[in-house]
């Protein structure tokens, strides 16, 4: 189990999870953290930022003594800032609902940056569940052009110490998309500004569902252009945002 709300308990790290109904997939999620955190002997707050729900997601996590709050902002970055902003650890770590983390996962992050060398970073070892040419096509439209647009970056989760976090002013509540590869490139910006690196932990594995792919079919994204424009232009566009992340996901 995690740390508690009510827990006095010193936090070395907290984990922040956004949740829109995610009691389908995010019991795998925090399995994965409750073992990636057995080393850490009771110092690992998790966070679960519910996100609209009208399903179990709470009762579970709260069944993990997680801390649960609210904020039902369709923005992705005003739920994983209300997500910080909340927590209580020195090390801060987000992933999504439907995804997992390999079992040495923090103890990576934790040894990383304790080095002094890195300011944070992203996931550099990320696997879909399943693989199929579709998914690979959807994933190679959407990732070629926001690394030419804000470079050699990680994304999938990040980690970093919460104090740099609040120097670059956490995720950029501006933007309905993309919004995880431009808060990397200006974490990365302000490391080197430290003199630190952006990490890509590549030692422990980042794996995510498919369920997109699931529902709507390998190729949907392709019968969807706004939500690939949505990408490519920083996701300012609502009904984009609300194709990819919201509305046009049966859950």
């Amino acid at each position: 189990m995690f740390i508690g709300v009510n827990e006095q308990a010193h936090v070395d790290l907290t984990v922040i999870i956004p949740a829109h109904n995610e009691e389908k997939y995010i019991q795998r999620c925090l399995d994965s953290i409750q073992k990636a955190a057995a080393s850490f002997q009771g110092t690992v707050e998790v966070i679960v930022v519910l996100n609209r729900c009208t399903d179990k997601t709470q009762q579970i996590a709260e069944s993990y003594h997680c801390v649960t709050i609210t904020e039902d902002s369709k923005n992705l970055s005003i739920i994983r800032n209300t997500g910080v902003r909340a927590a209580r650890g020195e090390i801060i770590v987000t992933i999504d609902a439907d995804s997992w983390m390999g079992d040495n996962m923090l103890l990576e992050i934790d040894r990383l940056l304790k080095t002094g060398t890195y300011i944070g970073g992203g996931a550099g070892n990320m696997k879909f569940e399943r693989v199929s040419l579709g998914i690979i096509a959807s994933a190679l439209v959407i990732l070629l052009p926001l690394m030419l647009k804000y470079g050699n970056i990680a994304v999938g989760m990040f980690w970093c110490y919460k104090k740099d976090f609040e120097a670059i002013h956490g995720f950029d509540e501006s933007m309905l998309m993309t919004e995880d590869a431009d808060f990397a490139k200006r974490l990365k910006q302000w490391g080197k500004k430290q003199g630190k690196m952006f990490g890509a932990i590549k030692k422990a594995a980042l794996f995510t569902s498919t369920r997109k792919f699931d529902t709507l079919g390998d190729w949907a994204i392709f019968r969807n252009p706004k939500i690939i424009v949505g990408y490519w232009t920083g996701g300012k566009n609502r009904k984009a945002a609300d194709l990819a992340y919201y509305e046009d996901q049966k859950r």
